[in-house]
């Protein structure tokens, strides 16, 4: 038995995403010219900036009208008024806010439950740009999927984006999956033996949100790498998309 073997690479050479372009197209290109081409099997890591560049999902804090909720939380947060309000209009709700601290963590319109909406202003060209989470991150995911399997001439290819979120109980940020294309976000062991032979009865592994973490160690936030190859890892071909990750907000402890 061989040992478990696991790359991950980042992927550079990407030039600046513009609305409109096809970034699996151009992943798929600067892969083969940095001389480690896609191949059967790959699990592609996207970053959430380059998808919602590419769909045009930046906004600049100059078009936005503040409303009078946005005001009020701006007065007592000392955040401005008009990304609070753009972190209102993408939010089903706040759930906690620090205002000592200028936190506001809120249920996206996707489910995820994050800082700010998950509305950045890193990386983003122009004055007071913010970037917005892809409307639907699954439907990106397999776009970029479908012209990546177009280029390749197979379909044996996973596409994860990511996005980077604080974690509950613990410090520091992480990056987790928000959209996920071709490959099974989760691998439920219940019901199988472990290694002494009593039965699993808990354990199902978030292996979308795993592999998400493990290639930010390749990508960064300061190094231009928004894309990577995790090579490697056997997964199961499905649909199901990131929706399995989300836990019900009736089985959530916390809510």
């Amino acid at each position: 038995m061989y040992p478990p073997r696991l790359e991950i690479t980042g992927i550079v050479g990407i030039p600046e995403i513009n609305e409109g372009d096809q970034l699996g197209t151009m992943i798929f290109q600067a892969a083969t010219h940095q001389g480690y081409p896609i191949k059967p099997g790959d699990i592609i890591v996207v970053t959430q900036k380059v998808v919602s560049k590419g769909e045009g999902r930046t906004v600049s804090l100059s078009t936005i009208e503040p409303s009078p909720e946005a005001k009020e939380i701006s007065i007592a947060s000392g955040k401005d008024s008009r990304l609070i309000e753009l972190i209102l209009s993408e939010s089903r709700e706040i759930i906690r806010r620090d205002d000592s601290r200028g936190i506001i963590i809120t249920e996206t319109r996707h489910g995820f439950i994050c800082a700010n909406a998950g509305i950045d202003t890193s990386n983003v060209p122009g004055h007071d740009t913010v970037s917005l989470l892809p409307l639907d991150p699954d439907a990106s995911a397999n776009t970029i999927l479908m012209n990546i399997q177009r280029e390749a001439g197979f379909d044996q290819i996973g596409v994860i984006i990511t996005d980077t979120f604080g974690r509950a109980w613990r410090q520091g940020q992480v990056n987790f999956a928000i959209g996920v294309g071709g490959i099974e976000p989760l691998v439920d062991y219940r019901g199988q033996l472990d290694t002494i032979g009593g039965e699993l009865s808990a354990t199902v592994i978030a292996v979308a949100d795993e592999i998400a973490a493990v290639s930010e160690l390749v990508m960064g936030k300061t190094d231009a790498v928004p894309a990577a190859i995790v090579r490697g890892y056997s997964f199961k071909a499905t649909g199901a998309g990131v929706s399995p990750l989300l836990r019900d907000k009736a089985e959530d402890l916390f809510r």
